[in-house]
């Protein structure tokens, strides 16, 4: 499902209403630049939230060798 432009997947349990949007605001708060999140039910009844972010954009310094 995408919230607020971020894909967000659940696997192991079916969100509850407000819930997709709640892992999406606490993603962003540590890095505002997030792709996508997965969020994993684990053994133990907790979660694994895992998020894949953007790169810096970066200029490529050509180098001359001689």
């Amino acid at each position: 499902m995408l919230i607020g432009g971020v894909e967000i997947e659940f696997e192991g349990f079916v969100p509850l209403k407000g819930e997709a949007k709640n892992y999406v605001e606490y993603v962003k708060e540590k890095n505002p630049q997030v792709n996508n999140i997965k969020v994993k039910l684990c053994d133990d009844g907790k979660v694994d939230v895992s998020y894949t972010a953007r790169g810096e954009k970066f200029e490529r310094i050509r180098r001359i060798t001689g």
